[in-house]
């Protein structure tokens, strides 16, 4: 029994530490709002809809005031900081990688998102329940699946694709996969709602799948698929106090990457056989990619430096697919992590990750409150988003802002 006690403990100390958090820092409207607010910012919502200057405006809201909130608690943020050490190497990893950059000062720029990104995460681990984040998160994705349908009724030029996807729907978001991607992790927070009303809970989670339709997302349906029959699992049976309960679920995790793999690009599979099938070109970007790694292993290239605007590796790895294409970023988010900070940093972040996704698996398991199989389900998530998309560090986004909330708060 020695495995469901562990999660039965840790189950018990965020029940006491939410408590004690609710207790010593009185909920407040505003820090909400800011919070939804920067939910709604790094989800993208505001990148085809607003002015640059509105976009600045909210930046800068959502960066310096957490931060400047951060310090006036900073006994509260240093004991939260404490909890994963490894977190903040892997952190001041991508930030200094501008040293050895082939592009230092486009890095260099580029790295103030990293703290952007960071800050807001931390701030949420120290501001925000559990409970409440996902409470939050749901109500960010909540209000851009609403504008998506405006969006895409009122201006369907902004919110549908034309002829490069037709009819395909990319609601506020830019592009089919963002919003369908958004939409996967909207469906979570709301089946993961911790509410009396259960009006709400369905309605965003019907919203929300409605969309991934719309987007005609494959992966993004798929991964919905995959993480709903997971969370079912953990829902309903409780393998507590057997080690096979490790393998069993490291064997969900690798099913469900192959599972997104074959259900996401089924057709190119079933089209390559008898020949060597490319996932629509990803493949041999990322034999040339992983080839050049190694000519950089320990460090990598410094952040985005691989992909910069003038690179002769974006456009090897271009010339691979297609004559004359440069790929922005490699459509997977763990090569692209490993070619900015090197095997050093992607090792780094594996056992960050694992040590947290255990964590995880021990409060699932004991829990029963079903906000708590957040953690799981959004590691989940990470984890089968960035096998062929490159969501993990990419530009300024939600994932790393959830991320760094589920390390610090699990």
């Amino acid at each position: 029994m020695q495995f469901g006690m562990e999660g039965q403990e840790l189950n018990n100390s965020i029940n006491s530490y939410e408590k004690e958090h609710s207790y010593t820092i009185s909920l407040d409207l505003p820090e909400k709002i800011l919070a939804v607010l920067g939910m709604l910012f790094f989800s993208g919502v505001f990148g085809k809809i607003a002015p640059n200057a509105v976009q600045s405006l909210v930046r800068y809201i959502v960066w310096l005031i957490p931060t400047a909130l951060l310090c006036l608690r900073w006994k509260n943020t240093l004991l939260v900081m404490a909890k994963d050490k490894l977190i903040w190497l892997l952190v001041g990893l991508l930030f200094i990688s501008f040293l050895w950059s082939d592009f230092a000062q486009y890095t260099f720029a580029d790295n103030r998102e990293v703290l952007q990104m960071t800050t807001f995460g931390l701030y949420l681990a120290t501001r925000f329940t559990l409970k409440e984040q996902v409470q939050l998160v749901a109500w960010g994705l909540g209000i851009g699946s609403i504008l998506s349908v405006i969006v895409a009724f009122a201006m369907p030029s902004v919110g549908i694709h034309g002829a490069d996807h037709p009819g395909a729907w990319r609601g506020v978001y830019g592009y089919k996969n963002n919003m369908g991607s958004m939409m996967v992790l909207n469906a979570i927070t709301f089946f993961l709602l911790p509410v009396k009303q259960q009006f709400y809970r369905y309605a965003g989670l019907g919203l929300a799948i409605a969309l991934i339709l719309l987007s005609t997302s494959k992966t993004s349906l798929t991964i919905t698929f995959v993480l709903f029959i997971v969370l079912f699992l953990y829902g309903k049976f409780r393998w507590e106090g057997k080690v096979t309960v490790l393998l069993l679920d490291l064997g969900i995790l690798l099913g469900g990457c192959i599972s997104t793999l074959i259900f996401s690009y089924w057709v190119e599979i079933l089209a390559g056989l008898g020949r060597d099938p490319t996932l629509t070109g990803r493949t041999p970007m990322w034999g040339v990619a992983l080839v050049k790694l190694m000519d950089r292993p320990l460090f990598g290239y410094g952040r985005t430096a691989f992909w910069a605007p003038g690179s002769k590796y974006a456009r090897e790895a271009g010339e691979a697919v297609a004559r004359g294409f440069i790929p922005p970023h490699a459509h997977n988010g763990f090569i692209d992590l490993a070619l900015d900070v090197g095997l050093i940093g992607f090792t780094l972040f594996i056992i960050i990750f694992l040590r947290t996704y255990f964590r995880s698996l021990k409060v699932a398991y004991a829990t029963q409150n079903i906000e708590n199989l957040w953690p799981l389900a959004c590691l989940m998530f990470l984890f089968l988003n960035n096998i062929t998309e490159s969501y993990l560090l990419y530009k300024s986004n939600i994932y790393w802002v959830l991320f760094i909330s589920v390390v610090l708060t699990i």
